[in-house]
């Protein structure tokens, strides 16, 4: 009887996330299909009449999208932007993960303690100083300059989970190592890096994530020729307004990365938050 409870209790759960599932995937199936209609078709009704005229789809809005200047230039600026910044994080936060868990260093709980306390600055606040500054680096408008601002404010949160990570490895497992005549830098490469994968790529989706589907930064911080996928849809639709045939498929292709991204590493994401969120 016990066993019948416990397995009808796990269909119900598996049946709620299933429902829950499609329920958040309705949306990117609603504008994948839009995204395959041409203007008037959405004009004049919802994307649900594919279901019963399935002859409205084709990829002829695709191939207006690759044809746009400004949406393919936007889309690997995004790219360009994205990729790099994330890398950045995940290396100088892995680095300085291990040093703050595992390398004795004066004033380190003083310096991890600034390192936490930037949490909590929000990104409005350092806007326009940091404008300020990239102005006079030559910076401002340009796609490196996008890329260190990113860096510089997703570092503290990648500090901090890394640091957490890491510190909670066996402290013989280290010490072995270094009995075995093994450096800092091999042992970091070679026996932490491995072992943090889980948080490494967790820390990766997060900072993807956030970099690819900014807008607030790039609006400031780009100009025209280095704009991402995210300024570019909101310029086309403050310019064209009824742009669809352009507009549905850029909007799928800078919804769609980030979820392939996700479901990519999805086993490395909840192994690294669960593991990293406490010590």
């Amino acid at each position: 009887m016990n066993a019948l409870r416990r397995g009808l209790g796990n269909s119900l759960v598996q049946a709620f996330l299933v429902v829950i599932g499609l329920v958040w995937l309705t949306p990117l199936a609603g504008l994948f299909l839009s995204s395959l209609r041409s203007a008037q078709e959405t004009a004049t009704g919802g994307w649900w009449t594919v279901l019963t005229s399935p002859r409205q789809l084709s990829f002829d809005n695709y191939s207006a999208l690759l044809g746009n200047a400004g949406m393919t230039r936007a889309f690997w600026n995004t790219v360009l932007i994205s990729v790099p910044a994330t890398f950045l994080v995940v290396v100088i936060a892995a680095l300085a993960g291990y040093a703050f868990a595992w390398l004795d260093f004066p004033g380190r709980d003083t310096v991890f303690l600034v390192v936490v306390a930037l949490l909590v600055v929000p990104v409005q606040i350092g806007l326009l100083p940091v404008a300020k500054l990239f102005g006079q680096l030559g910076l401002f408008g340009t796609i490196p300059g996008v890329i260190l601002f990113h860096v510089s404010y997703g570092l503290p949160f990648a500090i901090f989970l890394l640091r957490n990570y890491f510190a909670e490895m066996p402290k013989e497992m280290l010490e072995a190592a270094r009995m075995d005549g093994g450096g800092e830098w091999r042992i970091f490469t070679r026996l932490v890096l491995p072992v943090g994968r889980p948080a490494l790529a967790s820390l990766a989706i997060f900072q993807f994530l956030w970099v690819w589907n900014d807008m607030l930064v790039a609006l400031l911080f780009a100009d025209s020729s280095a704009q991402p996928l995210t300024v570019e849809l909101q310029s086309q639709i403050r310019q064209f307004g009824s742009n669809i045939d352009v507009l549905a498929p850029g909007a799928f292709l800078s919804l769609v990365v980030p979820v392939v991204v996700f479901f990519a590493f999805q086993r490395h994401f909840v192994q690294g938050v669960m593991a990293g969120s406490v010590k």
